[in-house]
């Protein structure tokens, strides 16, 4: 059996243990990671809270109409001396009130604070588009590295299959030749201390596959013992630019877009506490019935209807200074909301900038451990029929070996790493495709 009757046999093997399996595209990991994911829903319910808030009547634009009931009763005994000098007394006397109707209040004027208390809960919605639109990008980001990582352990583990399978042969020749006499017992032992070596890191390498799948289910919010596959390959975009990525951090990314609303928020702040310094008018009126009865007094009973109207207005004319205070305050906070923004953009442009340097490294890596790859296969080529005619020792053939394996290992772990850059600096500017 030579190398490529190798490769065709595991290719062979890792078929058929994957069918029947589920075969996890990316895409679909999203997409579960977006409908299930734990956080995400919470940020979901979390904007449809904001987006409830945003009306009229919260923002104290419209009236308030209520109903209103009161029955008063009580049991005296009363002792009651008149104008006229006559006295009149009575136990148990029972007085009843009973009083009942709508009333309206409505604010006609405050200082323009209820437009502005508007505006900020739609602000507030803004801020929890953009804070479910970071939670996405982040949960969406664990979950595409989670899965990328899935991709190169899989193919590690087709590079240890390999390892293993020429493991085997290389016992098998070394034990054929101990037997016909041309090897030592060392050569044999050798051989299977290597297998042995190999099996090992291929038993480490499937423990971390498990916990890694067992991870992603985690992000995916279903059954941890889900079983499935993901893709064989990873696919690195080169042609990611920086002062195209610089210009989508400043418009696109969520946290600087959360520091932006986060200002016109105390923009808003400091307006309704500008509102103090004006007169505040409001309306009321309704409409009330009233029934009283008395068992002592000039009138024993009486019954009344009708509608009540006015008009108020207050105006706060000093409150200890307080309103300059609040004022002062309120500008303060609002420059400490634009330092918010510069710090952040200069932040991320510059999280921004060594990822893309990392990114540009990873790209170049790809290609020399690609090549580095080819070069160990045809060397390892080479080595494996020098060893069948027996005229290298097991010592080069085990360095050609490792260094096959650890080419495929490090081409793997480039694309894996290059990858990786892609996905930080698309969520740095805000562009990762969900």
């Amino acid at each position: 059996m030579n190398y490529y009757r190798i490769i065709f046999f595991i290719v062979f093997l890792v078929g058929c243990n994957v069918r029947g399996q589920e075969v996890l595209s990316l895409h679909e990991a999203v997409k579960i990671a977006i409908e299930n994911n734990y956080s995400i829903i919470t940020a979901s319910n979390n904007l449809a809270i904001d987006s409830i808030g945003v009306s009229p009547g919260y923002a104290g634009m419209l009236p308030t109409l209520e109903a209103r009931i009161t029955d008063n009763n009580s049991v005296q005994n009363l002792s009651q001396t008149r104008s006229d000098g006559s006295q009149v007394e009575q136990d148990n006397a029972k007085n009843n009130s009973l009083n009942y109707g709508v009333a309206m209040d409505w604010t006609l004027f405050d200082g323009l604070r209820m437009f502005a208390n508007l505006e900020q809960l739609k602000q507030n919605q803004n801020l929890g588009e953009v804070e479910l639109k970071q939670v996405i990008l982040a949960k969406v980001g664990e979950v595409m590295i989670t899965y990328y990582d899935l991709v190169q352990q899989q193919q590690q583990l087709t590079a240890l299959d390999s390892t293993i399978l020429i493991s085997k042969q290389r016992v098998e020749l070394a034990q054929n030749r101990f037997t016909i006499g041309k090897a030592s017992k060392l050569e044999v032992l050798n051989a299977q201390v290597d297998l042995n070596t190999d099996q090992t890191l291929m038993q480490r390498q499937r423990e971390l596959y498990a916990n890694t799948k067992i991870q992603l289910n985690e992000q995916l919010a279903r059954d941890l013992k889900t079983a499935f596959v993901v893709a064989t390959e990873i696919n690195v975009d080169e042609s990611l630019l920086l002062p195209e990525l610089e210009a989508d951090v400043i418009s696109n990314n969520p946290q600087l877009n959360a520091e932006r609303i986060n200002k016109r928020i105390n923009e808003l702040d400091l307006k309704q506490v500008r509102a103090a310094r004006y007169p505040t008018i409001f309306a009321t009126t309704g409409y009330n019935f009233g029934r009283s009865e008395s068992s002592l007094g000039f009138t024993t009973s009486a019954n009344s209807r009708g509608f009540n109207y006015g008009f108020g207005a207050t105006l706060n004319l000093f409150d200890g200074f307080n309103q300059n205070r609040n004022e002062k305050i309120g500008r303060l906070e609002l420059e400490n909301a634009e330092i918010a923004i510069a710090q952040q953009q200069q932040e991320l442009l510059s999280i921004l900038s060594t990822t893309y340097q990392t990114y540009l490294t990873n790209i170049s890596l790809i290609e020399l451990e690609e090549s580095n790859e080819a070069i160990a296969k045809e060397n390892l080529d080479i080595t494996v029929e020098k060893y069948r005619i027996g005229i290298i020792p097991t010592l080069e053939f085990r360095t050609a070996q490792l260094n096959y394996i650890n080419a495929k290992v490090r081409f793997s772990n480039a694309k894996f790493q290059a990858k990786l850059s892609e996905i930080i600096l698309r969520q740095l500017s805000g562009d990762l495709d969900i």
